[in-house]
């Protein structure tokens, strides 16, 4: 019966989506990739509302339910307060049918992100909502999702459907670091771009540093954006700083590259570009900058985990500064047969980096485990759940600490960071899942 009224409300959701995208004819920016596509969304979003009115969804709707959610309507706060209630879908349904006759001014931008739990999941989203440009973050050796696939290839196969079904006045944006993401060039009709540190790409990053204040605290990163433009003399070269504040990791200059190929795609110079960047607010949860108890300064990259963004993080917490480094990493989930190799590679780099490790749920272990052949296991510390680590993380802390907070949506990380943040009155504002959905959860 549940799957019935679920197939049922996909249905009317579609419909409604659809008769949206008839009357008002919105350019749709969809994005894909398994790690930086909600952060790539908030960058585009923050660069093109400079010159358009845009929408972007929010949160992780990015599946069937999520994409024409966001196209009827801004419902994404309602659905994490109701969750996935019959009257709330009852509310959505009626009143976006009504709104669809009376509402006269809708965004000329939607930026999507695009999921994908299982095979077939893109090219659906695709086949129903065709957007103008792909945009492909990484997908990286072992990705997330990887048990519902056969092997990463098959993962990557599955992302590249968005731009193989793009048509040739479209445009595919491709990260120029990921051999598997480049590589998606020879799948598609579309006109192709590319973003990346590596030599070649079209919008190029260059001079990562992270930005500090005087006391040696992280404040943000800064980097370069640059581009060859057709309208500049042979041979040269225009570029222009970025810097992000309240948030770290080499994320952010993808992000903001990927950024930069749609800004130049919509006639926007660099400096537009620039300008628009300082105004880009990195979502909760990414490699976020709190102000932790007794001193301290946390890494709260809390929103979700797979191999490639756990070793971004521990990179990150590596070339900071900080007094002792304290990594508190959770299970990695969804990556099958590759979850024992995945979490004991991460074990070899945080063994290598950390002065003391935490672990929490049962594939944490494996961290903990590997991490033993770099450091000493007096300061190798595992527990079952959030709720029992959060305590002795408390307990552990010292003043002028960098702790990093890390690990998949289930792990429920979060709980750890509102135990050790300065200012936990300000949780809703500041970590991830903080709706009635998932608090009813804990």
């Amino acid at each position: 019966m549940k799957n019935l009224i679920k197939k049922i409300i996909i249905w009317k959701l579609d419909i409604l989506a659809k008769m949206y995208l008839w009357r008002f004819k919105p350019d749709i920016i969809a994005i894909t990739g398994n790690v930086g596509k909600t952060s790539t969304k908030e960058a585009v979003t923050a660069v093109l509302s400079k010159t358009k009115k845009v929408r972007s969804g929010k949160g992780n709707l990015n599946n069937e339910f999520g994409v024409p959610l966001t196209v009827i309507g801004d419902w994404a706060d309602s659905y994490y307060e109701a969750g996935n209630s019959f009257w709330f879908w009852c509310k959505v349904l009626l009143v976006s049918f009504f709104k669809f006759f009376f509402i006269f001014k809708y965004p000329e931008v939607l930026v999507l992100e695009y999921g994908a739990d299982k095979p077939g999941d893109i090219s659906r989203l695709v086949h129903k909502y065709k957007p103008k440009i792909g945009i492909v973050t990484a997908v990286g050796d072992i990705p997330v999702h990887v048990e519902y696939f056969s092997d990463p290839d098959g993962v990557a196969r599955e992302k590249s459907k968005l731009v193989s079904m793009l048509r040739p006045a479209d445009y595919a944006i491709l990260n120029h670091d990921d051999s598997m993401v480049y590589d998606m060039k020879e799948k598609t009709k579309a006109k192709v771009t590319t973003f990346g540190f590596t030599e070649g790409a079209d919008v190029g990053l260059s001079n990562f540093n992270f930005r500090l204040d005087d006391n040696q605290k992280p404040e943000g990163v800064l980097f370069k954006i640059s581009t060859w433009g057709s309208h500049l003399p042979a041979g040269r070269q225009a570029f222009v700083p970025a810097i992000i504040h309240g948030v770290l990791g080499k994320s952010q200059a993808f992000a903001a590259g990927a950024a930069t190929c749609v800004g130049l795609i919509y006639d926007m110079n660099l400096i537009e570009v620039s300008e628009a960047l300082s105004n880009y607010k990195s979502p909760k949860g990414r490699l976020k900058i709190l102000k932790g108890i007794k001193n301290t300064i946390i890494i709260d990259d809390t929103y979700n985990a797979a191999p490639a963004s756990m070793h971004l993080a521990l990179d990150t917490l590596r070339e900071l500064p900080g007094k002792r480094k304290i990594a508190i990493l959770g299970d990695m989930l969804e990556l099958g047969k590759y979850t024992v190799e995945a979490h004991e590679a991460v074990g070899n780099l945080a063994g290598s980096i950390a002065d003391i490790l935490v672990t929490v749920g049962a594939r944490g272990k494996f961290i903990a485990y590997s991490a033993e052949n770099q450091m000493d296991s007096k300061n190798i510390y595992s527990f079952v759940s959030s709720n029992l680590a959060k305590l002795k993380v408390q307990e552990l802390t010292e003043e002028g600490d960098l702790i990093l907070v890390k690990g998949s949506q289930g792990v429920r990380m979060e709980k750890i960071v509102e135990e050790i943040m300065a200012e936990p009155l300000r949780k809703k504002e500041l970590l991830v899942r903080q709706g009635k959905k998932w608090l009813r959860s804990r």
